[in-house]
C-alpha cells in the first residue's frame, strides 16, 4: 500500500509525491467527496521535474488518463471540479460528458490582470468547471457562500429584505473582486518558485460549497498547497498529490502555517458599482 510521503492529523492530511495516476489509482474507490483539479496547462512552465510541453496529442491523452483516474476514486455523491484555460477546457468538457457526469456549473474565474499581448485579445480569465456525478444526490452547500445582492448591496432594493435570505444570493457564476486576482508580485498569499497560484478565497469558496466538515478533499496537482490548506484550516481531511518533491514540500509548509486569507472575502460584495441611495 502507498503511503505518504508527509501527513498531518486532526483532521487529517496527506501529502504524496509522484504521478497523480499511480497515486489515484492506488486509493480506495469512491473515497473522496470532493475533487479540485488545477493540471498544468502544457504552457512550457517550469514545473520542476514534469515536462510541461509536450506534444498535443500526448498532452490530452494524459490528461483523459488523470480524469478517468480521479473519477474512480470520487464518491457517488461527490463533486469534481477543473480550473483549466482555453485550449483545453472543451476537450474536458467532452471527455467528462461522455463519462456520465453532469455540468453543474461553467464558471469563469476572471482575475482582470491578464499577460499583455497584441496578437489577440488578452486572456483574463480561467474556466472553472464544476460536475457531479448525480445533480440530484450532490453535496451541496449554498448557505455556506452566500455573498450580498446588488439589489440590496447597491440600491437597498425593500424587496431583498423579505426573502428567505435577506439581501443575500448564492454567488453568480463569474468569480472576480477584491482577493480574486492572480497571486504574484509582493501578494501575501504568494510562495516563491511556485506558477499559476491560486487564490484562498476561490478553494474556500469551491470547498465550502461542496462539502461538509470531516469529508474527504483531493487534490490531484497540488502545486503551492492551496487546496490543502484552506481544506484543513475548515476542517476537512484531505489528500493532496504533487509531481516534484520540491514543490510537495513547500506546499507542506504552507500546509502546516495554515491560509493567510480564510474568510474576509466570502460575504462582501464584488459589485463594480459603488452604492446608491434608492430615491423615494
Amino acid at each position: 500500500m502507498m503511503k505518504p510521503t508527509y501527513r498531518l492529523e486532526d483532521p487529517d492530511t496527506e501529502v504524496y509525491v509522484g504521478d497523480c495516476r499511480e497515486v489515484l489509482n492506488a486509493l480506495p474507490e469512491k473515497s473522496v467527496d470532493l475533487i479540485f483539479a488545477d493540471p498544468p496547462f502544457n504552457w512550457d512552465v517550469p514545473y520542476g521535474e514534469w515536462d510541461d510541453s509536450r506534444p498535443r496529442e500526448e498532452y490530452l491523452a494524459f490528461t483523459h488518463q488523470w480524469l478517468d483516474a480521479c473519477l474512480r476514486v470520487l464518491n457517488d455523491h461527490g463533486s469534481f471540479w477543473v480550473n483549466i484555460p482555453d485550449d483545453t477546457a472543451a476537450e474536458i468538457v467532452v471527455h467528462l460528458k461522455g463519462r456520465g457526469l453532469t455540468l453543474i456549473n461553467w464558471c469563469i474565474w476572471h482575475f482582470r490582470f491578464g499577460q499583455h499581448r497584441n496578437s489577440n485579445f488578452i486572456v483574463s480569465k480561467v474556466h472553472a468547471l464544476y460536475f457531479a456525478k448525480d445533480r440530484n444526490n450532490r453535496i451541496w452547500v449554498p448557505e455556506a457562500v452566500l455573498e450580498p445582492s446588488d439589489r440590496a448591496a447597491i440600491y437597498d432594493d425593500p424587496r431583498t429584505r423579505r426573502t428567505k435570505r435577506p439581501g443575500q444570493r448564492v454567488p453568480l457564476d463569474v468569480w472576480y473582486g477584491p482577493l480574486w486576482g492572480r497571486i504574484q508580485g509582493n501578494n501575501k498569499e504568494r510562495r516563491k518558485q511556485h506558477h499559476n497560484q491560486i487564490p484562498e478565497v476561490y478553494l474556500e469558496r469551491v470547498i465550502r460549497a461542496c462539502s461538509h466538515e470531516g469529508q474527504l478533499v483531493l487534490d490531484p496537482f497540488l502545486g503551492s498547497g492551496t487546496t490543502c490548506t484552506v481544506a484543513r484550516a475548515l476542517r476537512r481531511r484531505s489528500i493532496g498529490i504533487e509531481y516534484s518533491s520540491r514543490s510537495a514540500l513547500s506546499a507542506f509548509e504552507r500546509i502546516q502555517s495554515g491560509p493567510v486569507r480564510l474568510g474576509p472575502a466570502t460575504s462582501q460584495t464584488n459589485s463594480f458599482m459603488a452604492h446608491r441611495k434608492r430615491g423615494i
